[in-house]
């Protein structure tokens, strides 16, 4: 069953191989003695791909949450060791992969060297528990309610917009927020397709901004696109405040309608309330907790 589920997230064998440090042929043989099992097949392979037949979709459905459990019942076991072992897994925009994780990440590893740390950087709002994972970072507006949301990094972020000197000497500074609308905006899209608004707020005044660009990229992964995009003078970049701050500081990107920029606050760590917590969670709760004390 483990070996269905690492197949069927990598979309393939010898993917699903690297990804877990195993042998295609092993998970291959694994799955065909699952099919025999069952009695049906729940893998088509072609020589291109491989993807889940409706009985091997209905079956994926029930069995992440259910192989979770049971990795989260096994891994009680360290209750008994002197520190706590395993893995655990964490699902994460690119945005905390960045500017939260990097801080947090080598203490905690150093910390607990027996905890392998998972981290899959994605844009796609997802289960966590059916994707496999133990937790997940979020912002707040993005939370489900039955979730125990502990803070994570800074608190209070910002949108940030700014452009090279080069190309607002060229193009002029905006001075409102609709001034965009007259500008080479540098934009990104989510995975659903969205493309989502630039929004402003200034002395309880909130602006929000559909500008066009020439170029647009996909919101986390294709961010540092847009960066350099910026970098070299092509239009005017909104992103993380701290995403751009080195560019800021060194006078390579300037700030643009700074007065306008929109405060939020920060992400939390999310996972499920309703189900036991596996040690390596537990400790990497309880060290993200002692960090903001």
């Amino acid at each position: 069953m483990n070996a269905l589920v690492a197949v069927a997230r990598a979309g393939g064998f010898r993917e699903a191989a690297r990804a877990n440090g195993t042998s295609a042929s092993s998970l291959s043989e694994a799955v065909r003695r699952l099919e025999a099992q069952v009695g049906v097949r729940l893998l088509n392979r072609t020589t291109r791909s491989v993807a889940p037949t409706d009985a091997g979709r209905g079956l994926l459905l029930r069995l992440g949450p259910a192989l979770s459990e049971v990795e989260a019942a096994l891994e009680m076991v360290n209750d008994f060791r002197d520190r706590p072992a395993g893995t655990l897994r964490l699902n994460v925009p690119v945005v905390a992969a960045r500017l939260v994780l990097p801080a947090i990440v080598p203490p905690f590893l150093a910390a607990y060297p027996d905890i392998r740390l998972e981290i899959i950087a994605e844009e796609n709002f997802v289960d966590i528990l059916e994707a496999g994972c133990d937790a997940g970072i979020r912002y707040d507006e993005r939370l489900e309610q039955d979730m125990i949301a502990v803070p994570i990094g800074p608190r209070v972020q910002r949108f940030a917009t700014a452009a090279a000197p080069s190309y607002l000497a060229r193009r002029g500074r905006p001075e409102h927020p609709h001034d965009l609308l007259d500008h080479a905006c540098l934009r990104g899209r989510f995975p659903s397709g969205t493309i989502p608004p630039w929004e402003f707020e200034r002395d309880g005044e909130i602006v929000r901004v559909d500008p066009t660009g020439p170029l647009i990229v996909r919101i986390g992964g294709g961010a540092d696109l847009n960066v350099d995009a910026a970098l070299a003078g092509t239009g005017i970049i909104y992103l993380f405040e701290d995403w751009l701050r080195p560019h800021l500081d060194t006078g390579a990107l300037e700030p643009v309608l700074e007065p306008w920029w929109q405060s939020f606050s920060g992400p939390f760590l999310y996972y499920p309330g309703r189900r036991l917590v596996p040690p390596p969670l537990k400790a990497f709760v309880d060290f993200v907790r002692a960090l903001a004390v």
